[in-house]
């Protein structure tokens, strides 16, 4: 009987240490993260300050403003599981989110959607609430990307003249 206890509680800290090593790992990425969104957000070409949400601690957000064509940009960067970091843009136009279900055309929103993910650096989509958003997805296969993830933040604001060309799908307004 001891030695099949023993065999069950070796089994498990074998199971256990991975989990844990793979969870040390991820709190090393967020801080990596987090130093590199620090500084990368005082940035003139940048200007943002993030910070880390209270819901999910592996989320770190910032809000763009002084843009153009939208209200701001909610960024939202995340240090997933999966040894990923995502960035995930939401436009904020005219009050709220761009949502495909409010969309004046919205075939015709779907379209430049998919055709500014074939042209652009960054790709378009909308969540499962309908709501637009532009992103990016690094691996982390070949190292911590920061002067990447800083190439990324930088082009975060071109996203504004995107928005300012869907305008006629949005709400039927001029493109800018």
């Amino acid at each position: 009987m001891i030695p099949r206890i023993a065999a069950v509680l070796f089994a498990l800290l074998l199971a256990a240490g991975p989990a844990g090593a793979q969870q040390s790992s991820r709190d090393a990425m967020r801080e990596q993260v987090r130093a590199v969104l620090a500084t990368a957000g005082q940035r003139s070409d940048v200007n943002a300050t993030f910070t880390q949400s209270t819901k999910n601690p592996y989320n770190f957000f910032a809000s763009m403003t002084g843009l153009p064509n939208c209200d701001s940009l909610e960024v939202v960067v995340s240090v997933t599981a999966s040894d990923t970091i995502g960035f995930r843009i939401y436009p904020h136009y005219k009050g709220g989110y761009i949502n495909l279900g409010k969309a004046r055309d919205v075939n015709g929103l779907m379209r430049k959607l998919l055709y500014y993910s074939d042209q652009n650096f960054l790709f378009w989509g909308a969540d499962d609430s309908g709501d637009v958003f532009t992103a990016y997805t690094f691996t982390l296969e070949s190292g911590f990307p920061s002067d990447a993830m800083v190439t990324v933040l930088r082009s975060i604001r071109n996203t504004d003249k995107f928005v300012g060309a869907m305008r006629p799908f949005i709400d039927g307004s001029v493109a800018s």
